[in-house]
């Protein structure tokens, strides 16, 4: 195929993107949209690119090293990418190239002024803009300065940043080639930037306009603060005015300069309210043809606004899909279940699939939408109090919408259902044999799944698949165990709020609970001291776990050592029962442990090395007898007091109950997971199958699929191969995103705030979850795989599911970003007397790894010490 090594605007769409990069795509696209003036131009392609690197072999091997290179070596990047450049730089362009853009700039004029301006083909993209990765260069003037700005510009693709960015965003320096759009240069009164959804809020009602003087290189740089509007709904709705002290003029043969604004002019809008909501109109009539949100470059010249760049905001959380135009109010799931991260396709149906509350998806994350709960008196009290015990942050932030004049519809409370059939249900009695009944019974059901699942293949394994997962929901809403569960919810939220008021003592019940029985969470980080107790006996198996932390083939290695065998089969064992746990186990594509075992391996060696033998047993012996003697102490305390002696036996009634089901609060999840790596297991194989049919390129493909699109493949032995590629891109961009707890059908992401007077200053407020006070060395981690700690320490990290418990037994204290009273990571810290605060906003990048931190457990906050 010929080369094209130039092209005019006119000629370019969005098709091109490989021939022009992303901004030239754009330019052209906005050129052909009505109403819109863009500045005429051409681009030069990336055919004259990859022209230009073929002419210096020595750029080949750079990249080479430069794709060898470790991407955390910042000073590696450095000195690679500035060789490359000055390599780029040195290249003679062809004569054939200088006349084609000789050629193409004769036509818009010699001596035109022009913006020389780098378009990458990874640049202005749906899922990653690479704003200001590459240079841009105004006012260049005749044809000796273009062509060196053109070379300069070629040579921005391996900026620092640009290559940072790439090693960030995992893309491959090789896949990403340069063209160059050179611009007749528009000399304007005004100049800055349109936002049409808010960046900061996400709203996508709400426009927002950043406007200066002069050339807008002013507001890009810093230079200058700009004027602000925000536009709703057709109308100017905020305004800030700026001093504009300097603005970037344009010299007359060529280049920019700073310059002094008349201080009679500093503080004068740069746009009438009229000019801000055109351009609002002309912003919607781009984001309309693109079909997403959109961040403008405008300037305004004596003929009216110019468009001089448009690229996808890419920041922006997506909003849920819906059949209607009306408000909805979305919350976190994720922030329920301590699984922020980005789930898969598969992972997001199959949960769904399973779960007892309808839900919808956005960014990779779960949402429930909860407008109808708050639209009548009733249901919103009631969940705004149920929200508020879990997580006071969540409650703000739906408190925030619901102060919103007409956002939430107002509807009446439904009327009464009338009396049930036999009167009020017999509140649950306090009694074991309940809790031991309900997991015989779950295990039952485990293993009549895993006899019935094992015949099933093809088509007939996905109608086997639904039914299951009916009789899932069918387990999780057997109201015997749900009144278990709220039980204990119930007996901890009594005991803390009565012996707060009766004897001034907060967070009681975080003693009171130490080392409830039937707790498989605490249990499983136990159980992993009792495999360090077989294990630290024998030092050949202890060397070759630290150097084989990272292989999970390590287990077949293992009998091969003295001591190995009782090591290995101690690892099955706990296997065994808890194999199918995992970090953001509600996704059933994560790799479980059993699947990955080297990621339990520091964790038994930091047990090796900061435990005596029988830790285990010593720990929750001791946890159990501080509990004892707490409950003797809060009744002698409460017998003192008027009307003691009832205050002490409903007291002791409300102790007994919370410790006879406080444990089983872990278990419903614990049956999930299992029978989550049941499916898991079965789906894999038939993955497998469709792998050896060449349906498939690899299993984990069906990793990007829905449980109905992977039901049709089956069906069909036929998958749609570009569908796969676009949802694993997608999945890539997900994980750059922050989910919201409570996300507005607007595109509004709201994260409320805890609102509080009683803290020290500097210090990091939380939510209090586990009481006591400890001070330690602040270990920041967020891959459990990754842990080393010791003795004392105190983890910092962004959520903790079950999976991470392991951990807490070689802990002081824990801090997360996420959780509530009664998640997970809370219980057990509870059952284990760790201080704990949750919910701490930023906590992983606030704290730094080894620093002196103090937790205050039962006032829920974070002092960083010096």
């Amino acid at each position: 195929m010929t080369e094209r090594y130039v092209l005019d605007l006119r000629e370019v769409d969005e098709t091109q993107l490989a021939l022009v990069g992303g901004k030239g795509a754009h330019l052209g696209a906005l050129a052909r949209i009505d109403g819109i003036s863009v500045p005429g131009g051409f681009c030069v392609t990336t055919d004259a690119f990859r022209r230009i690197m073929k002419e210096s072999p020595s750029v080949e091997d750079l990249l080479d090293e430069l794709s060898r290179s470790d991407p955390d070596d910042r000073e590696a990047a450095r000195t690679l990418a500035e060789r490359i450049r000055r390599s780029i730089e040195a290249i003679a362009v062809p004569d054939d190239l200088v006349a084609a853009i000789t050629g193409a700039l004769s036509r818009l004029g010699e001596q035109a002024a022009c913006a020389v301006r780098s378009s990458a083909t990874a640049e202005d993209l749906p899922t990653a803009s690479f704003a200001g990765q590459q240079d841009t260069y105004l006012n260049v003037v005749g044809p000796a300065a273009i062509l060196r700005d053109v070379s300069r510009c070629w040579a921005s693709l391996f900026t620092e940043r640009a290559v940072t960015y790439r090693q960030r965003n995992d893309i491959d320096h090789r896949t990403v080639d340069m063209a160059v759009v050179v611009q007749k240069m528009v000399l304007p009164h005004a100049a800055g930037i349109l936002f049409t959804a808010d960046p900061v809020t996400g709203n996508r009602k709400v426009a927002t306009v950043d406007a200066g003087f002069g050339l807008g290189e002013a507001l890009v740089s810093g230079l200058v603060n700009p004027d602000v509007y925000k536009v709703r709904h057709g109308e100017v709705v905020e305004k800030t005015i700026a001093a504009k002290q300097r603005a970037v003029h344009a010299l007359p043969d060529g280049g920019t300069q700073h310059v002094a604004v008349d201080a009679r002019q500093q503080r004068q809008p740069a746009l009438t309210d009229e000019q801000v909501l055109q351009l609002v109109r002309l912003g919607r009539r781009i984001e309309e043809h693109f079909g997403r949100p959109q961040d403008i470059e405008w300037c305004l010249g004596d003929d009216g606004f110019h468009i001089v760049q448009s690229r996808p905001i890419t920041t922006l959380f997506p909003i849920p899909e819906t059949d209607d135009e009306d408000n909805h109010v979305y919350v976190s799931v994720g922030h329920q279940q301590m699984m922020t991260d980005p789930m898969k396709p598969l992972g997001l149906s199959v949960w769904k699939l399973t779960a007892m509350a309808p839900m919808t998806d956005a960014g990779g994350r779960l949402f429930v939408d909860a407008t109808r709960a708050l639209s009548s008196p009733a249901s919103c009290t009631g969940l705004l109090d149920l929200v508020g015990r879990g997580d006071p942050l969540t409650r703000d932030a739906l408190e925030t919408v619901l102060a919103r004049d007409g956002f939430v519809p107002s509807l009446p409370d439904p009327a009464p259902a009338g009396p049930r059939a036999g009167g009020a249900p017999t509140p649950i009695e306090t009694d074991p044999a309940i809790v031991a009944g309900l997991i015989e019974c779950s295990r039952t059901s485990l293993a009549a799944l895993r006899r019935d699942i094992a015949t099933k293949t093809g088509p007939d394994l996905f109608d086997f698949l639904l039914e299951a997962f009916e009789e899932h929901k069918k387990v999780l809403s057997d109201p015997l165990s749900i009144q278990a569960i709220m039980a204990g919810m119930e007996a901890t939220w009594w005991l803390n709020d009565k012996l707060q008021e009766w004897l001034g003592e907060k967070n009681a019940a975080d003693t009171l609970t130490l080392s409830a029985p039937d707790n498989v969470t605490s249990e499983m980080g136990l159980e992993l001291l009792d495999v360090a107790d077989v294990i630290r006996p024998h030092p050949e198996v202890v060397a070759f776990l630290q150097s084989a932390a990272a292989d999970d083939g390590f287990l077949d290695e293992l009998p091969k050592l003295a001591g190995g065998t009782e090591a290995r089969d101690a690892i099955e064992t706990y296997l065994d029962r808890y194999g199918m746990r995992c970090a953001g186990e509600i996704d059933i594509t994560r790799p479980r442990w059993r699947e990955r075992p080297g990621t339990l391996v520091p964790a038994i060696l930091d047990n090796v090395r900061n435990f005596e033998p029988g830790a285990a047993a010593r720990r929750f012996e001791q946890g159990r007898q501080e509990a004892r003697e707490k409950e003797q102490d809060v009744l002698s305390r409460l017998r003192a007091l008027p009307d003691g002696e009832s205050k002490a036996d409903e007291t002791k009634r409300m102790i007994d109950r919370v410790r006879t089901f406080i444990g089983y609060r872990e278990y419903p999840k614990y049956g999930i997971i299992i029978r989550y790596f049941v499916y898991k297991q079965a789906l894999l194989e038939e993955a497998g199958r469709l792998v050896r049919a060449g349906v498939l390129a690899e299993k984990e493909d069906i990793y990007y699929l829905t449980f109905q699109e992977l039901q049709d493949v089956v069906r069909s032995h036929h998958v749609d191969d570009g569908l796969i590629r676009r949802r694993r891109e997608a999945f890539r961009t997900y994980r750059a995103l922050t989910p919201p707890r409570v996300l507005t059908s607007e595109g509004e992401t709201v994260n409320g705030a805890y609102r509080r007077e009683d803290v020290p200053n500097g210090a990091l407020v939380g939510l209090a979850v586990s009481g006591g006070t400890i001070e330690g060395r602040a270990r920041v981690i967020l891959d459990m795989a990754h842990a080393d700690l010791e003795a004392g320490d105190i983890l910092v990290t962004a959520y903790t599911d079950p999976s991470w418990s392991p951990l807490f037994v070689g802990i002081a204290g824990l801090v997360t970003e996420v959780g509530g009273l009664m998640t997970h990571g809370a219980v057990v810290a509870r059952e284990y007397g760790l201080p704990a605060v949750v919910g701490v906003d930023q906590a992983t990048r606030l704290i730094r790894d080894g620093q002196r931190i103090r937790v205050h457990g039962s006032d829920g906050y974070v002092e960083i010490l010096p």
